[in-house]
C-alpha cells in the first residue's frame, strides 16, 4: 500500500508539471513547442511517467525543456534580473524533483547535463543579476557605513553633555536618555550586522545556484537589519530632540515640526525600499511555483 501510494503520487507531481508545461505552451516558439510535443508523444507512446525517460529529437529530455530560458513575457512581470534567475532556478528544480535520479544527469546530442544546458541557456540573465547584487549591496553598504559611523560618535557626544565633576551624562537619570542609548545601540550593531551581511554578497560565488537560496537570503537579512538600523536611528534622534527641547518651554514648538519631517523620512523610505524586501521574502519563502510542495522521489 506504501508503494501504491508513493506511484500514486509521483502520477499526481507528473500530472502538475505537464499541465504547467501545457498552459505554457503558448508563449513558445514553434521549435520548441515541437520538441515537447514529441517528448510527450513518445512518452504516451511508452507508457512513462513525464518524469522518466523522455527524449525530444535533440535528445533533450524534459529537464533540459525546463532548464530553457522561458519567454520574456513570462518574466517581465518579475522585478530585477535576481528574482527572475530564482524564479527559474526554482522551476527547473521542482521538475528535477520529480525525475529519476538517473535521468538527471542524462546528456543531449551536446554533451550537456540539464544544469549545463541550464547554466548556458541562463548565463546573460546570471550576468545582469550578478551586477544588480553588487550594485544594490554596495549602496547599502555606503548607507549602512554612515549610519554606524553616526551612532558610534553620537555615543561620545550624548545629549546634554556630561558632569564635569562626575563624569556621568547629565541626563543619565531621564528615561528618554535611556531610550537615546538602547536605540543608539542597536541602530550602531544592526548597521554592522547590515554591512558584513552585504559584504558576504560582495564576496560571493555567484552561481546560478547562489541565487535560489544563498544570495536571496543575504539580502533579505541585510536589507531588514538596514531598515532595523534607520528605524532606531530615528529614534535615537527623535529621543535627543525631546530631551533637548523638553526643558525650555519656547522651544518645544519645535518639536512637532522636526518629529514630524521625521516621520515624512521613514515613511518615503519605506515607500521606496520596503516593497522590494517583501518581494524577495515572498519569492524565497513563498509556497513556490507549485501550490503544493512536491516530494522528491524514493
Amino acid at each position: 500500500m506504501k508503494e501504491i501510494h508513493k506511484m500514486k503520487l509521483q502520477h499526481e507531481q507528473a500530472a502538475e508539471i505537464l499541465n504547467f508545461v501545457c498552459e505554457n505552451l503558448k508563449f513558445l516558439d514553434q521549435k520548441k513547442n515541437s520538441q515537447i510535443a514529441v517528448a510527450l508523444r513518445v512518452a504516451a507512446q511508452d507508457g512513462n511517467l513525464v518524469s522518466s525517460l523522455v527524449f525530444s529529437p535533440d535528445n533533450n529530455t524534459l529537464l533540459h525543456v525546463a532548464a530553457m530560458l522561458a519567454p520574456a513575457s513570462r518574466l517581465n512581470h518579475i522585478s530585477g534580473a535576481t528574482l527572475r534567475l530564482q524564479r527559474e532556478m526554482q522551476w527547473f528544480k521542482v521538475v528535477e524533483s520529480v525525475m529519476d535520479p538517473g535521468n538527471r544527469l542524462r546528456h543531449n546530442v551536446n554533451g550537456l547535463t540539464p544544469l549545463d544546458y541550464f547554466k548556458i541557456s541562463h548565463e546573460e540573465l546570471r550576468n545582469k543579476g550578478e551586477k544588480w547584487m553588487k550594485v544594490t549591496a554596495s549602496s547599502c553598504s555606503v548607507v549602512g557605513a554612515l549610519i554606524t559611523t553616526v551612532m558610534f560618535a553620537a555615543v561620545y557626544t550624548v545629549p546634554g553633555g556630561y558632569d564635569q565633576s562626575s563624569g556621568y551624562p547629565i541626563f543619565v537619570k531621564e528615561k528618554l536618555f535611556k531610550i537615546f542609548l538602547i536605540s543608539d545601540a542597536l541602530s550602531l550593531f544592526a548597521s554592522i550586522t547590515s554591512m558584513l551581511t552585504f559584504l558576504g554578497i560582495l564576496t560571493s560565488r555567484y552561481t546560478e545556484e547562489d541565487f535560489l537560496h544563498s544570495l536571496p537570503k543575504k539580502l533579505i537579512m541585510g536589507l531588514s537589519t538596514l531598515f532595523f538600523s534607520i528605524a532606531t536611528m530615528l529614534i535615537a534622534f527623535s529621543a535627543t530632540m525631546i530631551i533637548m527641547l523638553e526643558h525650555n518651554s519656547s522651544r518645544l514648538g519645535a518639536f512637532f515640526p522636526v518629529i514630524m519631517l521625521t516621520s515624512v523620512q521613514v515613511v518615503l523610505f519605506v515607500l521606496l525600499q520596503f516593497p522590494l524586501l517583501v518581494e524577495i521574502i515572498t519569492s524565497t519563502y513563498g509556497r513556490g511555483i507549485l501550490n503544493k510542495k512536491v516530494q522528491k522521489w524514493p
